[in-house]
């Protein structure tokens, strides 16, 4: 019996079950592994794998995680951690997986993702527009104390009881509702903070957490009413860890940029944010400065 194509191989389902196969491929890449990052997408989203034919794993796999309504229509969801085991790289697997969850598994739901260079003409011949950069920051932080300290707003760790007020901050400001993995961040994070209009007042006006992958801590969400904001959220959690420090932040934010950079985080990457379906991201993008993961927006 002749054996299938790899690109007629079939796609399955993946499940938290599967994440050592998802950290092993990541490695195959020579990605990080990223064990914490998979259980939160395998949890809160839809993985999509193809078996290795030798046996060896996964050949190939992608996490979609899917968010309520937004203003401008139903539901959006996000793209991320495409792989394909190097072995099988550059044999069309890759396109068939993303033709499969893009057209079939996503039919008419407005899609995003975070795209390298590399990937980024695949996405376009799927029907993906660029509608913004995120420049990705790595470094240990070197906090100024007299300029980060004046004027800053009031942050806190946040607690059980801010949780309601995160979730409906971030609908506001990302544009659509992902409850499900907003409420994971307590567990998921080894920070979650909040800034505060007055002392207890109750009006936040942003959150941000710090949570760790690999050797680092990665700063992500992170939304805030204003620069100044961001800047005391960044700050008030790199005085919580010795851990060298990521975030990706939106291009647009050029103040927020350049002063971490002044502080030690130094450019690595740089991606495209494209969607599909829909002209750009809803929501606010004045107040929303990094993602969770650029894999789930």
């Amino acid at each position: 019996m002749t054996p299938p194509h790899i690109t007629d191989l079939p796609i399955r389902a993946l499940t938290v079950d599967d994440l050592h196969r998802c950290a092993d491929l990541s490695e195959d890449r020579g990605w990080l592994r990223e064990d914490h990052k998979w259980g939160l997408l395998l949890a809160a989203g839809n993985g999509f794998g193809v078996d290795a034919p030798d046996g060896r794993g996964l050949a190939a796999a992608c996490v979609v995680t899917r968010y309520g309504s937004t203003s401008a229509g139903p539901g959006l969801a996000a793209i991320g951690m495409v792989l394909v085991a190097d072995r099988y790289a550059r044999q069309g697997m890759g396109r068939a997986l993303m033709t499969h969850v893009c057209n079939d598994a996503l039919k008419g739901i407005p899609l995003t993702l975070h795209a390298t260079p590399s990937g980024r003409p695949l996405y376009e011949e799927l029907g993906f527009k660029t509608t913004g950069r995120a420049e990705m920051l790595v470094g240990a932080f070197r906090e100024d104390h007299a300029s980060d300290t004046h004027g800053a707003a009031r942050v806190r760790p946040a607690v059980a009881g801010d949780l309601p007020r995160i979730v409906a901050l971030d609908a506001e400001v990302f544009g659509a509702d992902r409850t499900h993995m907003i409420t994971r961040l307590p567990a998921f994070a080894d920070q979650l903070l909040v800034s505060e209009e007055h002392e207890g007042d109750g009006t936040l006006t942003g959150y941000a957490a710090a949570w760790p992958n690999m050797h680092t801590h990665v700063i992500g969400p992170l939304i805030a009413r204003d620069t100044g904001t961001a800047k005391s959220l960044i700050a008030a959690l790199a005085r919580g860890t010795d851990r060298v420090l990521r975030t990706d932040v939106d291009v647009r934010h050029e103040e927020l940029l350049a002063w971490l950079k002044e502080r030690g985080l130094e450019s690595v990457a740089f991606n495209a944010v494209m969607t599909r379906d829909i002209p750009d991201l809803p929501g606010d993008w004045t107040r929303r400065w990094a993602p969770l993961t650029v894999a789930a927006g």
